[in-house]
Parts: C-alpha cells; sequence; structure tokens
C-alpha cells in the first residue's frame, strides 16, 4: 500500500516555494478549511480581503505566482504552532512590493493566515 507524505510547513519550505514562484506547493501548505485574510490599502482592517478553503487559496497563489515578479522571503520566526515571515517583491519596473504575514498551523497545515502587504503606487 502506498503511503503519502505530507510536507510540513515550516520557514524553509515556505521561503522555496515562494522564491521560486511555486503556487501549486504553496497551496499544499494550507488545510482544506483554511483562512487567509489580506490587509492593504484596497482591503482596511475593517473590510480585509478574506479568501476561504484551499482550492480559492490555490487560485489566490495561482494569481500571486504568475505575475512577473521576483519574491523573497526575509525573515521567518517560528513559536509553537505559528509562523511569522516577510516578503519583498519587484515588478520588472522596479516597483516594490513588501508584506508581513502570520499563520496559524493545525496538524502541521494553515489553518489561518493574516497578510498585511502595502506597494509602491
Amino acid at each position: 500500500m502506498p503511503t503519502t507524505t505530507v510536507e510540513r510547513v515550516n520557514g524553509a519550505a515556505i521561503k522555496q516555494a515562494i522564491e521560486n514562484r511555486d503556487g501549486r506547493r504553496l497551496a499544499s501548505f494550507y488545510a482544506d478549511d483554511a483562512h487567509l485574510k489580506v490587509i492593504d490599502r484596497n482591503n482596511p482592517p475593517s473590510r480585509p480581503r478574506e479568501v476561504h478553503g484551499k482550492a480559492a487559496i490555490a487560485t489566490f497563489w495561482d494569481d500571486i505566482c504568475s505575475r512577473a515578479m521576483t519574491h523573497k522571503v526575509e525573515t521567518s520566526i517560528a513559536e509553537g504552532d505559528r509562523l511569522a515571515f516577510s516578503q519583498a517583491c519587484t515588478y520588472p519596473d522596479g516597483a516594490r512590493v513588501f508584506c508581513l504575514a502570520v499563520l496559524d498551523l493545525e496538524n502541521g497545515k494553515i489553518a489561518n493566515q493574516t497578510v498585511v502587504q502595502a506597494w509602491d503606487e
């Protein structure tokens, strides 16, 4: 009987997947009923963007990873069932995006994620 290996989420795995723009791998880190909240200029704290479920989160990452830009995870910190990281991105025209993310993990998968981001205008 074949066994399936489930990759546990950690800072190194997040860094590798983000920097390689691997949306499929990123989506695999989420629980089926995961929740992703994005706060930025267009989605303020009173009305954040809410993405529910692994399939919708996969679509979110497919969009991000399809963009012509570089991604660099600069710092990651883990404590218990929480992981936080910072990410700097650059578009070909030089425009930059900076992101901070906090993840709650359950059984090695992302259950909840909050992203706060800002970009050049």
